[in-house]
């Protein structure tokens, strides 16, 4: 099976350009050899004409007029033989030239392509690192603000208890409260503003870059007598750098942010996947009939349609109240939190997953998925992992 740039050579992180400069790389690579081949071509024309005169030269020299008859005839064939192999090798020469010119034609157009791949790409590499930057120092920016605003709105609780304390200080603490949280959600605007500018260049790198891999790969074709699969497998499995793009960078609130740095999540969405779901056995009442029943595999299997997401990457749980998911799975999402963690039901087990990690199918698709299940997906499989990792 074919292999393909753009599915190989993505950062491990947003501002990791190693794939792209891999890629780089190897196109100079390419370059270096298409001169080299050249070169060699360039070389053996010359040998092959001067070899060629050499020949005819030694034709016409040959003397062989004193013989009569027979030998005669066949000492002038040889000589004629002799001079038809040297044109031969002076008309050869002149096609290894042929040919070293359409590399030479070919490699200035390659030239001229990838120049302007690369300027494009630059165009929107630079102002994306740069929004990057601007985007990381503006969230630092507004948490240290969100900072101040908290400590000074903690003061005016503590001047408010205080009775000793005159009116003209209680009114310097609440003015000091009013402008911090003025400056806090000035600051919040510029870090919304800033991380939306940057999903708007993300977007627009990305497609560039994938456009650019999909250009690069279309090169090997012109290749006819290579191996085009083999090679660009052995040098994505030599050279990759990630499978998949990086995260974007999303909004983090202050107030959903501990002191660690975490990213604290709502406490009853927490305590609402904690505990495992039971499928109920077929002598329990029916499936769905109970509304304040827990969510169950079959309420899954028949729950609308509108809410069955398939799974674009593997992910690995990390939290007690995460749900592990596998590429190519169907899982159903009974809500989307706005931090951009979704609560998915899978096999009767609900849990926490990246919202980016999933894409909404239509009811033919999952019908086809329920048709031909992944044999990795057995609900048993699944129920004792997520119910053990619970426990812990």
């Amino acid at each position: 099976m074919a292999l393909h740039f753009c599915d190989a050579f993505w950062g491990a992180d947003f501002a990791d350009q190693s794939g792209y400069e891999a890629i780089l790389q190897r196109l100079q690579d390419g370059r270096h050899m298409c001169k080299d081949v050249e070169d060699l071509l360039k070389m053996r024309a010359m040998a092959e004409e001067k070899h060629g005169r050499e020949l005819v030269a030694i034709a016409r020299k040959a003397e062989g007029q004193t013989e009569i008859g027979t030998l005669k005839a066949s000492f002038d064939k040889m000589k004629a033989e002799i001079e038809k192999t040297g044109n031969l090798h002076i008309q050869l020469s002149e096609r290894i030239r042929e040919e070293v010119k359409k590399i030479e034609s070919f490699r200035e157009h390659q030239r001229e392509q990838r120049k302007k791949l690369e300027e494009i790409i630059e165009k929107l590499q630079k102002p994306k690192m740069v929004l990057h930057k601007k985007t990381v120092e503006s969230k630092s920016f507004y948490e240290q603000r969100c900072k101040e605003a908290v400590e000074a709105e903690q003061a005016v609780v503590k001047t408010t208890n205080v009775t000793i304390s005159t009116h003209r200080q209680s009114e310097k603490v609440l003015n000091r409260a009013r402008l911090c949280r003025q400056a806090a959600n000035l600051a919040e605007k510029q870090y919304r503003w800033n991380v939306d500018q940057l999903e708007k260049t993300r977007q627009d790198w990305e497609s560039t870059y994938r456009s650019a891999c999909e250009c690069y790969e279309e090169v090997r074709n012109i290749l006819e007598q290579c191996d085009i699969i083999t090679d660009n497998n052995y040098f994505i499995e030599k050279k990759k750098t990630g499978c998949c793009p990086p995260a974007p960078i999303e909004f983090l609130c202050y107030c959903d942010v501990d002191t660690n740095g975490s990213v604290q999540r709502p406490e009853t969405k927490r305590l609402s996947v904690v505990l495992p779901r039971i499928v109920p056995s077929s002598g329990s009442r029916e499936a769905g009939s109970n509304l304040g029943e827990p969510y169950t595999l079959v309420q899954e299997r028949e729950g609308a349609t509108e809410k069955k997401y398939m799974v674009l990457y593997d992910f690995k749980a990390q939290e007690a109240d995460e749900l592990s998911i596998i590429k190519g799975e169907v899982v159903t999402v009974t809500e989307k939190g706005e931090d951009g963690w979704w609560t998915a039901w899978r096999n009767g087990i609900s849990g926490l997953v990246p919202g980016t990690y999933l894409t909404k199918i239509s009811l033919q698709s999952y019908s086809s998925h329920l048709a031909t299940p992944h044999p990795e997906h057995n609900p048993i499989n699944w129920n004792k992992a997520n119910l053990d990792m619970t426990l812990k």
